[in-house]
């Protein structure tokens, strides 16, 4: 008969998950099924619900984050998490939607364009993980995001389906243009292009009351003006990233001329807070 000291050390298994931690991976969880029932209603036919759907998901991706921050909940398991619902909510579910909304009419060239944009956002999200650990990164040392978001990439995807929505045009829904433009989505998520984070987006000070103030008008534009209103947002971020690449090259101009050089930043453990949260 064995012993304990006769088989050896035992691997000591890991403590689960803390109530802390529970909250963001719930909210992150809510975030995947809301991405999925975007599928459904488009499997339904219904794009406006689909399209609310990631929409919804978008937001919820925007809050687990923080609430990991707020409770000091981050973790190696809710990074995992995050970026494993990500790249179905906002790689998947928006490929799939716009396929099924107009795609499908030219098969091989739309399912490879669809293919792209899904495939684009899994590689994006990929690359955010291998980089968690790094601390040369120059986009994020200067306050900048490399490439559009997956949420954000996501949103601007559907700009043909907004468009479609907000006019009933059909020439917004023609697959080719569709497909070329989810084809230019790939590309931005994936690429090294410079983009603006939120510590980048900073008003003047007289500003800032006008800023709170057009917050409030486009909260109530969405509810009452939905379509029109992402319209006009998703053609604003599509005029921020000229900006984003002229602001990040004076940035860099401006380090090269400062006469002093940094110290080395403290190596900190990374804050499991999301892939597109920094």
């Amino acid at each position: 008969m064995h012993t304990a000291s006769d088989l050896g050390p035992r691997r000591r298994l890991s403590p689960g998950l803390s109530m802390r931690a529970v909250v963001p991976n719930a909210i992150t969880a809510a975030a995947l099924c809301s991405g999925l029932t975007g599928i459904r209603f488009a499997i339904a036919g219904d794009f406006e619900k689909s399209v609310q759907a990631v929409i919804l998901a978008g937001l919820l991706d925007g809050i687990d984050g923080r609430a990991a921050r707020l409770l000091k909940a981050q973790t190696r398991f809710g990074a995992e998490l995050d970026s494993l619902a990500d790249s179905i909510s906002f790689g998947v579910a928006p490929a799939l939607i716009v396929y099924l909304w107009t795609l499908h009419q030219v098969p091989s060239f739309g399912w490879m364009a669809a293919l792209a944009f899904a495939i684009c956002c899994v590689l994006r999200l990929a690359r955010f993980n291998a980089r968690l650990d790094m601390l040369d990164q120059p986009h994020k040392d200067a306050g900048f995001l490399t490439g559009v978001p997956a949420p954000l990439g996501a949103g601007l995807a559907f700009l043909p389906l907004y468009l479609w929505i907000a006019t009933g045009r059909s020439e917004f829904g023609n697959p080719a243009l569709v497909s070329l433009w989810m084809v230019l989505c790939a590309f931005l998520m994936i690429s090294s292009i410079p983009t603006l984070g939120w510590s980048r987006l900073r008003p003047p000070t007289h500003l800032r009351l006008g800023v709170i103030a057009l917050v409030g008008l486009t909260m109530a534009a969405l509810l009452t003006e939905p379509w029109p209103t992402l319209v006009v947002v998703t053609i604003v971020y599509l005029l921020l990233i000229p900006i984003g690449l002229v602001t990040y090259a004076r940035v860099r101009r401006q380090g090269r001329r400062s006469p002093t050089t940094p110290s080395p930043a403290t190596p900190v453990a990374p804050a499991y807070d999301g892939p597109d949260a920094s």
